[in-house]
């Protein structure tokens, strides 16, 4: 028997588990059916709180896709960690530091009841995204059904790709996103996101998950966009971006400095599961 929690951070859901105060040993096979949103539990994430690897941190934090897979970040995910954390009384810290597969990540307690996420520094160079390219570029093209698309990319821990549009209600979000997701050009895969430009302070976002597909929400996607519209002078240093599940605002100062990210976490309810 598993206790578990369902949360969400603007509709991106998750399951989140204490994986300190009970044993957990999960096969990818056990974590597709827990996301299963008929025969399981239902989410795009399953994050499990770990103790920490490093003296300095709090946690260990774990994500996994809805297919079984590990990845190494999820910005909304990590709002809904320490929400999780403060609600079970595991931590009655301000700010928490938390490892992770990609680092380390501080979050941060505000007094609005939002969280604060710094979400480290983003990197640039294509070995580190990965993609398969030789230099560094503000764009990259590749091939897709035979019409070469142009995109950003960049990694916060994971690889994003971010293609401008002109309208992301019409944007072609499940076809290209998938096509992209799984090209040849990214090596461990990528997300996709679809970003518009309303002003120099404001965005529009539809992001195309690897391993989830589209998701009403995506922090490590919002901070991707904001990075690559700063990098292409669109956008200013804050800039509040809209997702299907709602907003969050996202803060960058340039290169070498860290990304942060703000926005709710919200527990939805509490169950067991038998495996």
């Amino acid at each position: 028997m598993i206790n578990f929690t369902k949360m969400h951070g603007l509709g991106n859901d998750f399951v989140v588990i204490d994986a300190i105060n009970q044993h957990i040993d999960l096969t990818p096979e056990q974590i597709r059916l827990m996301s299963d949103r008929h025969f399981g539990i239902g989410f795009d994430q399953l994050l499990l709180i770990e103790k920490a690897v490093n003296a300095n941190a709090d946690f260990k934090y774990r994500i996994f896709n809805a297919d079984g897979g590990e990845v190494a970040q999820c910005g909304n995910g990590a709002r809904c960690f320490a929400r999780f954390v403060r609600d079970k009384k595991l931590s009655d810290k301000n700010e928490i530091c938390v490892d992770t597969n990609s680092g380390q990540l501080l979050l941060r307690f505000d007094a609005d009841n939002l969280i604060t996420v710094n979400m480290g520094i983003p990197r640039h160079a294509p070995a580190e995204i990965p993609l398969l390219a030789e230099e560094e570029s503000r764009f990259y093209t590749v091939l897709v059904n035979e019409t070469e698309k142009a995109f950003g990319a960049v990694s916060m821990g994971n690889p994003h790709a971010v293609i401008q549009v002109t309208d992301v209600k019409t944007a072609p979000v499940a076809e290209l996103g998938k096509a992209l997701e799984s090209h040849t050009f990214f090596p461990e895969r990528v997300n996709v996101g679809f970003m518009q430009v309303v002003d120099r302070q404001h965005i529009k976002l539809r992001v195309y998950e690897r391993g989830a597909a589209e998701t009403l929400a995506c922090g490590s996607g919002a901070c991707a966009a904001v990075v690559i519209g700063i990098e292409h002078n669109l956008l200013d240093h804050t800039v509040s971006v809209d997702l299907p599940g709602g907003t969050l605002s996202i803060n960058w100062l340039g290169r070498g400095e860290p990304v942060l990210m703000t926005g709710p976490a919200i527990s939805v309810f509490e169950g067991q599961i038998t495996l």
